[in-house]
């Protein structure tokens, strides 16, 4: 399953980027892309566990950016 979400106060390109690395290695996490410019996250993932891996990426995220969130 591939979705978009807007991501609000990503504040840091190089956060942007490590947080990319760290979802990318999520179990079933087919493919991620983190743009800070658009604020995006695409996410590309296994659909019976879609909820669970979005749980954990916001968990990544948040280790690098407190106040970051995934917009759902």
């Amino acid at each position: 399953m591939r979705k978009s979400f807007k991501m609000q106060d990503l504040d840091c390109a190089n956060c942007a980027a490590k947080m990319e690395r760290e979802i990318s290695g999520i179990e079933g996490v087919n493919s991620v892309s983190i743009s800070f410019m658009a604020q995006k996250l695409i996410i590309d993932a296994d659909a019976q566990r879609f909820d669970e891996i979005m749980d954990l990426a916001q968990k990544a995220c948040s280790k690098y950016e407190p106040d970051c969130l995934i917009l759902r």
